[in-house]
């Protein structure tokens, strides 16, 4: 699940991070791919909320689709009945595979990982990590890239037979 931000300012901090961080996960994954026996293959996923039942997706996925033929009216309707059901979010993985083994990692959790000072999935209200900004607010590239290359390696060397 995406983080729960409450505060104005952590938003605005998080806006100017996770772009720059997604690009820095993406090449330090790149970078130990490399040199690495595991191979990678990036997908878009779908994630729903936690409990959400087989019955509501296909209902949600349904809803959305016929918004794409609906008449205005029919499409103010589906809002008003999707507004009420869970709604899932785009996501990105990466799949590592090696042989038989073959592991899932979210992108956007990592990239949480980097943004936010002890996120964790399951605690999803979250501080920003202020020491990846300089004195004057501004985003401190070097701190971005040694935090991104550490949880990037933290990962690696936590694959099966690391």
């Amino acid at each position: 699940m995406p983080p729960k931000i409450t505060n104005y300012t952590v938003w605005q901090q998080s806006e100017l991070l996770m772009q720059p961080a997604f690009i820095r996960v993406v090449d330090n994954i790149r970078k130990h791919l490399d040199i690495s026996s595991w191979k990678g293959t990036y997908h878009d996923v779908v994630i729903w909320p936690p409990g959400t039942t087989d019955e509501t997706k296909v209902v949600v996925t349904q809803l959305l689709q016929d918004m794409e033929n609906a008449t205005p009216q029919q499409v103010e309707d589906i809002r008003k009945n999707l507004a009420t059901l869970p709604m899932p979010h785009p996501g990105y993985h990466l799949r590592l595979q090696r042989q038989e083994q073959q592991v899932n990692v979210d992108l956007w959790d990592l990239c949480y990982q980097v943004c936010f000072l002890n996120y964790d999935a399951e605690n999803i209200s979250v501080d920003i990590d202020t020491s990846l900004f300089d004195d004057l607010g501004e985003v401190d590239w070097q701190d971005l890239e040694n935090k991104t290359k550490m949880l990037v390696k933290q990962l690696f060397e936590s694959l099966p037979g690391a």
